[in-house]
């Protein structure tokens, strides 16, 4: 049996097969819904109450999205009238500030998806949202079934002593660990500096024919779903211009290395990547606020940011429990604080290593090792702000699919210091792709 992914502003729809979906969600909800005498049903998963933008992805919004689902399940051959219905999520995630309440951004979307199904006489299961947890929704595809889990490693297993790696380990990690090609390093140079010749994009990306076929199916599957398909690096250029395939080039690259397995840092297939690429578009949008930094380094920045567990990730797959109790049970402790206890070291500072032997530029490199503590960094300060506050809203309003919980001070104050008031909070939280950059990863065995 597979297991399926639906991320934030995706939906899924099939007939009885052999197939779970799975959501994560924290102030997103998620809505399954089945007709098991017509053997059709589905998932969808919505990250805000209604558009806050002209550029409106439906299924991104209760509002729009509710509809459409329902819309596609009958046109799969469900029946509304024995159409069943169960939806979760709608949490507050973290500690609760003024901007959680005021906005009601979870409580909103799962108030207006209730009111959907009612309006459309689609009854309710169960309804399990609000709280401060987040959760798993999931629905077996082949018995119809569902269940709603909290999410995390499970607190009572038992945890086998965690041996700390040594440096020479942490080394070794690095050196196994298959670089970004070359191509795309040369590229990452190019956005580091202000302005960048799209012919000298071009010719370093025609140079490496597997990043650019990854390249061209990054491009197609997140911009051209419905269009003719893009079919060459000049058509992608024509199409999408020099910084958007810039920034599809280095997602492509670095897709590879963060589609790990849900054993260590990740609590589903590609988790790291689809975190990575959510806080790079939440960067990119942040920095087009505040023009505190280009909007195309943002983006890379906040692509990079975590490389340092795609090093760790090994050592952290055996003491997982262990980092569960430390952050659930024991609220003092922070996540950088138990990955020192349990590795010795910390994601940003390994990164940092790494950034340093795949001669990343230096704003990047201090982006990976100080988008935890901001305070801390030189003069590359206010771009690792960015990463910061673009890091703690992912992984506020996109939880779950990580071991770690949002660490970092207070919402408000950050945004504060960027000069970003409350009520852009929701534009930025638009910005966040769907999970279309990771689709390929999200299947794996159910277990």
């Amino acid at each position: 049996m597979r297991r399926l992914h639906v991320s934030a502003g995706e939906s899924f729809v099939g007939r009885t097969q052999p197939l779970v979906l799975e959501a994560y969600l924290a102030s997103c909800v998620g809505l399954a819904a089945y007709d098991p005498q017509g053997g059709v049903g589905g998932m969808a998963h919505f990250l805000l109450p209604e558009p806050v933008s002209s550029a409106v992805q439906a299924e991104k919004y209760a509002a729009s999205g509710v509809p459409r689902f329902l819309r596609r399940l009958e046109e799969a051959g469900a029946r509304r009238e024995r159409l069943r219905a169960v939806i979760a999520g709608g949490a507050l995630v973290g500690p609760v500030e003024e901007i959680d309440l005021n906005l009601n951004i979870g409580g909103r979307t799962a108030e207006i998806t209730e009111q959907i199904l009612k309006d459309e006489g689609v009854p309710l299961e169960r309804a399990e949202t609000g709280g401060c947890l987040s959760s798993r929704l999931r629905l077996d595809m082949e018995r119809w079934s569902w269940a709603i889990e909290p999410t995390g490693i499970d607190a009572d297993a038992p945890a086998r002593p965690a041996r700390i790696p040594r440096p020479e380990d942490i080394a070794q990690a690095i050196e196994r660990l298959q670089p970004i090609p070359q191509a795309a390093l040369k590229i990452l140079r190019l956005i580091d500096e202000e302005e960048y010749d799209i012919r000298r994009l071009a010719a370093e990306l025609r140079t490496d024919q597997v990043l650019a076929a990854r390249t061209l199916k990054v491009a197609n599957s997140v911009m051209f779903a419905n269009r003719n398909p893009i079919e060459s690096i000049d058509h992608a250029l024509m199409f999408l211009g020099v910084n958007l395939l810039a920034q599809f080039v280095i997602a492509a690259a670095i897709e590879q290395t963060l589609s790990l397995p849900s054993a260590g840092y990740s609590l589903c297939r590609g988790g790291l990547y689809r975190h990575a690429v959510g806080t790079a578009a939440a960067c990119e949008q942040i920095a087009r606020t505040t023009g505190r930094a280009r909007a195309g380094l943002a983006y890379t920045a906040g692509l990079l940011h975590d490389v340092g567990k795609a090093v760790l990730d090994q050592f952290v797959a055996g003491a997982a429990p262990l980092f569960y109790r430390r952050l659930h049970e024991e609220k003092a402790c922070d996540f950088l604080a138990a990955e020192q206890e349990v590795l010795g070291t910390t994601h940003g500072e390994t990164g940092f290593e790494l950034a340093a032997r795949w001669s990343f530029p230096e704003s990047l490199a201090e982006a990976i090792r100080s988008h935890h503590g901001p305070e801390k960094a030189g003069r590359h300060a206010e771009l690792c702000s960015l990463v910061a506050l673009a890091n703690l809203i992912t992984g506020r309003f996109q939880a779950g699919m990580q071991i770690d919980r949002p660490d970092l001070p207070a919402l408000a104050p950050r945004m504060q210091a960027l000069g970003i008031p409350p009520d852009r909070l929701p534009h930025i939280l638009d910005a966040l792709p769907p999970g279309a950059f990771a689709a390929g990863a999200a299947d794996e065995p159910a277990r």
